[in-house]
């Protein structure tokens, strides 16, 4: 497991690529001075997107690294669905942009020039783009933020999208058909503004708490695999995610005899398990259940002092089985 960056480090990160941005924007618009190439504006209005997300991002990623206090119990990190769901409407603006200019051009074409120029930095700004793509989302996957993810997953967009300017350059340079450009520069505005939205769309689902079944997959899994035989049953399980951190709730099924000592060591025995497994920090909210007369058919402890009914089968935590509100049972 790749271990987890500070937040000043991932700051770091984060303010890297937006020094970096901050030159390839200027690189990209000389370009189109020299070249007068929609395609090639179609880069460069990426570019300042890709600079006001970024510095959007980085204040993000320090807001979120905040600690809870009084008026934010839960901490800042919701944040950071914002600052995606911002990059994704930019995204789309730019789309917009490209498209519209590029349907001017077809009406009020400019002779294109120095495409050469055009093409060499196209493809440097593309690799560039990549790599430090690709080194935030690393970071991000280490640290689970969402913020460094769509910063890293838009470079690296930014990249795919240089990759088909570049193509659509050099069949202009060898075909000689200006109109061309104009095409490229409406399709990968097209592809540039999809992009935004699916970004927004996973940003709003952030903020609405929606249910991230993989992640909960995960959690379940883990459970199932150091399942201890006092945990009855897991239900009514929930899980709200703030930033790079994971609030969890859920009622665990214990022996009803057991002291609250004896309860308690169980519950804090869940969260140190999965705190384990997960490069998240997780809080849990447990809310513990007393067993009934229903649960013995599924209770696997063989010395159970008040068993009333013979243990029957094992029930296997799925993702469906532990988000339903009610104790798990053979027929109820």
């Amino acid at each position: 497991m790749a271990k987890k960056l500070s937040d000043k480090a991932a700051l770091r990160i984060q303010l890297f690529a937006v020094v970096i941005g901050v030159l390839l924007l200027f690189a990209k618009f000389m370009a189109y001075l020299y070249t007068h190439s929609n395609t090639v504006l179609t880069d460069a209005i990426e570019s300042i997107i890709n600079v006001v997300a970024g510095l959007f991002a980085l204040y993000s990623l320090y807001l979120a690294s905040k600690p809870k206090d009084y008026d934010h119990p839960y901490g800042h990190g919701k944040v950071e669905f914002i600052s995606a769901g911002f990059e994704g409407i930019l995204i789309v603006i730019a789309g917009g942009i490209i498209i519209v200019k590029s349907v001017i051009g077809f009406f009020h074409s400019r002779p294109l020039e120095h495409l050469d120029i055009g093409i060499i930095v196209i493809s440097v700004s593309g690799i560039i783009n990549y790599v430090i793509g690709a080194v935030l989302e690393k970071a991000g996957t280490q640290n689970d933020s969402l913020t460094l993810k769509a910063d890293g997953a838009h470079l690296k967009s930014d990249a795919y999208s240089s990759l088909g300017i570049f193509i659509g350059l050099i069949l202009i340079l060898c075909t000689g058909w200006g109109w061309l450009d104009n095409v490229v520069a409406i399709i990968f505005g097209f592809i540039i503004g999809f992009l935004g939205v699916r970004l927004v769309r996973k940003s709003i689902a952030g903020i609405m708490d929606e249910a991230d079944e993989s992640l909960i997959a995960s959690i379940v899994t883990h459970l199932n695999e150091h399942r201890q035989t006092a945990w009855i049953d897991i239900h009514n399980l929930r899980v709200i995610q703030y930033g790079n951190k994971l609030h969890v709730d859920c009622h665990v099924t214990l022996p009803w005899y057991f002291t609250l000592e004896q309860a308690h060591h169980e519950i804090e025995e869940i969260a140190i398990i999965m705190n384990k497994k997960h490069k998240t920090q997780i809080e849990f909210f447990i809310h513990e259940d007393p067993c009934i007369i229903e649960s013995c058919k599924i209770c696997m402890i063989e010395d159970c002092p008040v068993r009333q009914e013979a243990f029957k089968e094992k029930i296997i935590w799925t993702v469906e089985n532990v988000r339903t509100n009610r104790k798990h049972g053979l027929g109820i």
